[in-house]
């Protein structure tokens, strides 16, 4: 997510044990986002938003109890399926509500008929209403997805290892309750609490635990259902990351970090916790905890529509032999392997419930693409850079493959319409063109899967390398679905920050400078790369306008910040016109970045009990009145603060860029450039090395990933439809990278450091 400053050395490690030598890394540069010199203008005002302009129709009643008795489905009629109509009175009881009489002893022949007669009557009415509600249910809803489900064509590579099964899911008797509800509903959960769902906005949930893939819920009355069409430059993200989940960071869960004072990365605190034996429970619990089924209920019920879920390669698999430190051990991936992964099917089965639509976002590559500790290690970047940047680029490709399989299979392609496949590659270390050449290699493979245009697969999402939207106009014309994905933060351009933002509890005047700056600063650039990019949106960006809360630049990171940061470090303390002054740079924020996801939904509590970085939790700010409790109050708010509207972007992309004609015929001035794979140098490796450096070979198993949850508390039924197999195109049957056998490498998270090779190996 973000940069550390003033980062640990990070020497090689020998072991999982001794995660230092006394060989220093690089020092890093600074986060290279800078928010200042961006252009002028205004925000942008052209999407569909507003509920009663919106093409779909209404979603649920604003307050229901749906299919349950006496809820309003009762009293107005509902379908859980968008367009078909529901027989009004659902659950109508087939009685008159009055008893019949009771008289002690035998009762008379007549009595007898009598009673049979009204028996008879009840049964047949409750039958004609349980027909009543479940056939339309279960023709709009549940046999058209599993029609959906089962219709998957999908066939298991020729080889592979399979990452999760599908036999994790507990079983026994399906628990009764709703398959929908709205507003007001009781939502059971599968570990055996129960919550009200609260949804103002017209959202509705579905589920059917034994049909995991309906797609019939919206997350509110203006976004489409997921079994409906996203339109881009009509419909808009109003989105938040799930940060700190499955790709730890320290000022997301301090808590675990404070156990282990030294360890400033999740290398070191899982090597840590891996020699205590804690790692596998430690991890385990945090992934099962941290974010709840509540949380993605609330995330709809805030009016927002998207979540962002940063996911780590070793959601797949790690290596235990990365190549050889300075004093010739064999260095291991210490990460926690293929753990997390069924929590990430839960997620996604939650994402779903709720109608939220998935980015999901590959946070880390081998190597480490950043150098930042999100990445997984702290240090230096040696992902397409230095003498191990060829392969572990050649490594990451195939994580990206394993995904790309996954997401695309019919069971997931609504759910997860854009795919994030490397999170923050350093473009000023790593170069331009060598970024650019990776990312067209990872477009032909990923549309080699999926096919091209509309409906084939993900939205390929690329970040911007922290070097602003701007300088990607006219990026590779004619290909397929590409988003870019910028990250604007005031936090970390390096700068004091110290004007004040609690000035004025009064809308009018709440937020000092700062709503202004945002929207000068984020919103013309942004605006203007819709036409000359294609589709952009604002991955990650927070209330972080400084760069103080606890561990923000790291476990043992300084601040930019020119004042104490301690008012900021515990939001008890904040008053009206603080809260008043962040609800304004929120809005602002949004309204500039037009489609985006706050960094982050939550921000985990530290082992005091309070939450050190309060200016990150979206949550948080909802809980306690300084973020906005529908995210539309954001629509104007650059233009109340007189950010010109010249530049404003009329929300039509040329067909290309949304998958329509000539989606897939990249110019051939850009594939002559940039088409050359690997790329023809690399920084950090001398011309004469190139020829010689360090490359893996395709004749590995290819491991597939696989619909898996965690065991439930409760008894659930096991899937009734068919789960998808992991790998939607057949014909990709292309071995894994893997070590050539007789080689020795240099660590391939810390090759900077150590000895290049001077021969070609080949294992011969």
């Amino acid at each position: 997510m973000m940069q550390e400053r003033d980062p640990f050395t990070t020497p090689s490690a020998s072991s999982y044990a001794t995660p230092y030598s006394d060989v220093s890394s690089p020092r890093l540069a600074p986060h290279p986002y800078q928010a200042s010199g961006q252009r002028q203008g205004s925000s942008l005002d052209s999407y569909r938003d507003e509920p009663e302009n919106a093409g779909y129709p209404p979603a649920s009643p604003a307050a229901s109890g749906l299919l349950l008795p006496g809820g309003a489905a009762s009293q107005a009629g509902y379908s859980v399926y968008p367009g078909n109509p529901q027989p009004q009175n659902a659950y109508a009881s087939g009685y008159n509500g009055a008893d019949s009489p009771y008289v002690p002893g035998r009762a008379s022949t007549d009595q007898r008929r009598k009673r049979r007669l009204i028996g008879l009557a009840a049964v047949v009415g409750l039958i004609i209403v349980a027909v009543a509600v479940i056939v339309p249910v279960y023709f709009a809803v549940i046999k058209k997805n599993n029609t959906k489900a089962t219709s998957s064509t999908s066939s298991s590579p020729s080889s592979g290892s399979t990452t999760g099964s599908s036999g994790d899911s507990g079983g026994g008797k399906k628990p009764t309750g709703a398959i929908t509800g709205a507003d007001g509903s009781t939502v059971l959960t599968a570990d055996g609490t129960s919550f009200l769902y609260k949804n103002q906005f017209g959202g509705f949930w579905v589920d059917d635990p034994g049909n995991p893939f309906l797609n019939s819920a919206a997350p509110n009355s203006w976004t489409p259902p997921l079994n409906q069409s996203w339109t881009w430059g009509k419909d808009k993200v109003y989105g938040v990351n799930l940060g700190g989940w499955f790709v730890l960071e320290p000022f997301i869960a301090p808590a675990l970090f404070q156990k282990y004072p030294s360890a400033a990365d999740e290398w070191t605190l899982s090597t840590m916790m891996r020699a205590d034996g804690t790692l596998e429970s430690t991890m385990e619990n945090h992934y099962d905890t941290f974010i709840t089924e509540q949380d993605f209920a609330e995330i709809a019920g805030a009016g927002l529509n998207w979540v962002r879920i940063p996911i780590p390669f070793w959601a797949i698999s790690t290596w235990a032999d990365v190549g050889k430190d300075a004093t010739g051990a064999t260095v291991a991936e210490p990460f926690l392997q293929t753990v997390c992964w069924k929590y990430i099917v839960r997620a996604l089965n939650w994402a779903r419930k709720y109608g939220l639509r998935v980015n999901l976002d590959i946070h880390t590559a081998p190597g480490s693409q950043n150098g930042y500790n999100h990445s997984g290690k702290l240090g230096q970047v040696n992902f397409l850079n230095g003498p191990m940047g060829v392969a572990n680029a050649q490594r990451m490709l195939d994580y990206i493959r394993i995904v790309i399989e996954f997401v695309s299979q019919d069971e997931y392609k609504d759910l997860i319409p854009m795919v994030g496949i490397i999170n923050e590659a350093l473009l000023s270390t790593i170069g331009r063109d060598q970024l650019t050449s990776f990312y067209l290699r990872a477009h032909d493979m990923i549309r080699g899967i999926t096919g091209y245009g509309t409906g084939n697969g993900p939205y390929i999402s690329i970040h911007d390398g922290f070097d602003g939207v701007s300088s990607w106009e006219g990026f590779l014309p004619g290909s397929d679905r590409i988003i870019l994905d910028t990250h604007p933060y005031f936090a970390f351009d390096q700068q004091p920050n110290n004007a004040p933002i609690g000035l004025s509890s009064d809308p009018a005047t709440a937020g000092g400078v700062w709503p202004k700056q945002a929207c000068d600063s984020w919103g013309p650039s942004i605006s203007t790369s819709q036409t000359a990019f294609g589709v952009t949106v604002a991955g990650e960006f927070s209330n972080g306008y400084n760069d103080c809360g606890l561990y923000v630049t790291g476990v043992n990171g300084s601040q930019h910040y020119g004042g104490d940061c301690t008012l900021f470090l515990d939001s008890t303390n904040w008053n009206a016109s603080m809260k008043a002054g962040l609800m304004q740079f929120s809005l602002a924020s949004m309204d500039a970045t037009q489609n985006w996801f706050f960094w982050t939904w939550k921000i985990g509590a530290a082992s005091n009990g309070i939450v050190g970085a309060p200016l990150w939790s979206y949550k948080l700010g909802l809980e306690n009145g300084w973020m906005p409790t529908d995210p539309r109050k954001s629509i104007g708010v650059c233009a109340g603060l007189g950010v010109s509207k010249a530049e404003s972007f009329d929300g039509t992309y040329s067909a290309w860029q949304t998958g329509g004609a000539g989606a897939g015929t990249i110019a051939p001035s850009a594939s002559a450039k940039f088409g050359s794979w690997p790329p023809v140098s690399i920084a950090n490796v001398e011309a004469a090395s190139m020829k010689v450096m360090p490359t893996y070979t395709p004749t590995a198993s290819i491991t597939t990933l696989t619909y898996v949850t965690p065991t439930a508390k409760v008894a659930v039924p096991s899937p009734s439809v068919g789960l998808g197999n992991g790998w939607k195109n057949a014909g990709d049957k292309t071995p894994a990278m893997t070590a050539v056998a007789g080689c020795v490498y240099p660590n391939a998270w810390e090759a900077l450091t150590l000895q290049a090779p001077a021969a070609l190996c080949t294992g011969a």
